[in-house]
């Protein structure tokens, strides 16, 4: 199940352009809110009209400008989980699942599959959050949907709920012979459920990697914030050292490029050391912060005005090592450099 799309679409702030491909895989588009990633998923799924471009699922044409053709949501096989589940209010569980069912063999198999059995005659106010959302999940996937479009599926859960319906996800995909994209602001949901993931900014793609790739390495500035990195300055290579300005340091490392911009170094990569040495510095503890299981500790270099690094370690190493001033060793392979 291939999906060929590259649209553009004028919104308020900036212009919705993106081009991608994806088949037989879960793809995330992660980015920050109002980005662009449900929009897109509108497009596909006909419920918004991109103003230019093509939409192509298994060779059918959805939508192409030039050739004045724009299919009918309902002509389209795009299985559309909304953030609300959008639920007939007026219709019971099973109701719900006919509607778009191809045949009552569907209905049954996905009222068994999500765990819907003695609920079919139920109406949606009488459901809880977790059951509306499998009663959505099983009405998309009876009406032999040829691609699924997921619309931040978990952002109305509480944490448990969300892991409990997260894994059911992972199972439905492993079964699933089709392409699923999956919109997310949640770096280790879209990690978790993804073979690839997109990263959005303002209506563009800045990256499109696999999963692994991208949260190695993001490349730019905003990818690098939506994998989780908090430690971002601003950096330039100088007598082949990385110069990070914010931090006040100068990192040795042997693949330098000339053209970075930025470095990012995430906080438990960050390693204690008794010695100064190649990429150990001195720094003072400016602020300790207590977490669930570890210390965020707020550093900066000796004598300077730097920016704050942020320092996630161990509770038991902090407990052991803690000292107003220690010495802290940066990885050079674990230096994230963006060259925007």
């Amino acid at each position: 199940m291939k999906l060929i799309v590259n649209i553009k679409k004028i919104l308020r702030d900036f212009i919705l352009n993106v081009n991608f491909s994806v088949e037989d895989e879960v793809l995330a588009l992660l980015g920050a809110s109002g980005c662009g990633k449900s929009m897109t998923l509108k497009c596909i799924a006909g419920i918004q009209t991109p103003d230019e471009g093509q939409i192509i699922l298994n060779d059918k044409i959805l939508f192409d400008s030039d050739k004045k053709i724009n299919l009918k949501p309902q002509n389209r096989r795009v299985g559309y989980l909304f953030q609300n589940y959008a639920l007939f209010p007026n219709m019971t569980v099973f109701e719900n699942i006919s509607f778009v069912a191809v045949n009552q063999k569907s209905v049954a198999e996905n009222i068994k599959r999500f765990q819907l059995d003695g609920l079919e005659n139920s109406y949606p106010n009488k459901l809880s959050g977790g059951q509306q959302q499998r009663v959505a999940f099983a009405r998309i996937l009876s009406s032999n949907a040829e691609i699924l479009l997921l619309d931040e599926p978990f952002s109305a859960l509480d944490s448990y709920l969300k892991w409990q319906l997260e894994l059911e996800m992972k199972n439905i995909f492993k079964n699933y012979a089709g392409t699923a994209i999956l919109v997310s602001h949640d770096r280790g949901e879209a990690f978790r459920m993804s073979d690839k993931v997109a990263v959005m900014n303002r209506g563009l793609i800045e990256s499109f990697n696999e999963k692994h790739e991208l949260f190695q390495n993001p490349k730019t500035l905003a990818a690098t914030l939506l994998t989780g990195c908090k430690n971002i300055s601003a950096a330039h290579i100088e007598n082949d050292l990385i110069v990070a300005d914010d931090w006040k340091i100068s990192f040795k490392r042997s693949d330098l490029t000339k053209k970075i911009k930025f470095v990012g170094f995430r906080a438990k990569f960050i390693q204690y050391s008794q010695f100064e040495g190649e990429n150990i510095f001195l720094m003072e503890v400016v602020e300790v912060i207590e977490d669930t299981f570890s210390f965020l500790i707020m550093v900066r270099r000796k004598n300077t005005n730097a920016k704050l690094i942020r320092w996630e370690v161990d509770k038991k190493i902090w407990h052991s090592v803690k000292a107003p001033e220690i010495y802290l060793y940066f990885p050079p392979e674990k230096i994230i450099l963006m060259e925007k």
